[in-house]
């Protein structure tokens, strides 16, 4: 097999594992939205965040690895596990309170904020063009979010929040020390969650519960999909090429918008549907922009390849 082959092999390998990624993921925020309206937000969380530390730690126990890796209180995890924490807690408020297809179009934008993050954070190049690629998908942004008095959707500047605490967590992904393993940094982001959940629990609307046994269910299949989810991602940015497998991150999209109308009876309308079109279209020409950039042995400006893949996406 050549070198070529073996590399189309790995890439469409990894195309794979990212839309399986991605589907589940939109099943996580579709079972976690189910719950939502009737279970206090942050107690949902905080169930959502114990189901899924407790199947990493079980996961790593078994690996024989450390359960908390000494790395994590270097000062790249610790940026990224406060930039997680916001991510996190923002993304909950937004799935229980904005329609799943406009929280959904708005994560798409992450990967172009990690981008102008690189830029500008990490001195990484970024051409004019990429620049131009971003500016439209901000302007797809606001198309959603309709800034105008009559049509402003103040909720859904949860999901903006939620978006930029998940694309800084990223780009800090890229700097945390390569030795942390996949089961430890699932141990560290799911105990996020848990935090994020203490966080919320004093502003939850209503008092925590007992949740009901369908509620209490779905949480814990919540935690379940979003261990296998993260998992797959995991596998899909250290399978293939970044600049091959990344674009498929937005079959997220589409999948969420198939449940929102299935589950939710949402109908999204065409500012919404123009605006994630914006976006998902932005991004993906920034990532193939991206992909065109001259390798070194170092790999793309400067970041070794290793690196690279080893970074988790949501």
């Amino acid at each position: 097999m050549t070198d070529r082959s073996a590399a189309s092999g790995s890439n469409a390998l990894g195309a794979l594992f990212m839309v399986v990624a991605m589907t589940l993921f939109a099943v996580e925020d579709t079972l976690f939205k189910s719950v939502a309206p009737g279970l206090p937000p942050g107690e949902a969380t905080l169930i959502f965040g114990l189901t899924g530390t407790c199947l990493y730690v079980c996961m790593t126990l078994f690996a024989r690895e450390p359960v908390l890796h000494p790395a994590i209180l270097r000062r790249p995890l610790l940026i990224r596990t406060g930039f997680e924490i916001v991510g996190r807690l923002f993304f909950a408020l937004s799935l229980a309170y904005t329609p799943l297809s406009v929280t959904s179009s708005i994560l798409q934008a992450a990967p172009l904020v990690v981008t102008a993050g690189a830029a500008l954070l990490l001195q990484e190049h970024v051409g004019a063009r990429r620049w131009i690629a971003m500016a439209v998908g901000f302007l797809g942004v606001l198309m959603i979010l309709r800034p105008t008095p009559e049509a402003f959707r103040a909720d859904a500047l949860l999901a903006v929040a939620g978006m930029i605490g998940f694309a800084m967590r990223d780009l800090y992904t890229r700097a945390s020390p390569p030795a942390v393993s996949t089961n430890q940094l699932g141990v560290l982001g799911f105990a996020v969650i848990i935090v994020a959940g203490l966080v919320m629990l004093p502003f939850d609307p209503a008092p925590p519960r007992l949740p009901a046994g369908t509620e209490l269910g779905r949480l814990l299949l919540t935690g379940l999909v979003g261990v296998i989810a993260y998992t797959a991602l995991t596998r899909a940015m250290r399978t293939g090429e970044v600049s091959v497998v990344a674009p498929f991150r937005y079959s997220r999209l589409l999948v969420a918008l198939v449940f929102a109308f299935l589950f939710f009876g949402e109908r999204p309308d065409l500012w919404t549907l123009a605006g994630g079109a914006l976006i998902v279209c932005s991004g993906i020409y920034t990532l193939i922009r991206s992909g065109r950039m001259p390798s070194g042995p170092e790999g793309r400006n400067g970041v070794k390849r290793s690196d690279h893949r080893s970074g988790k996406r949501k």
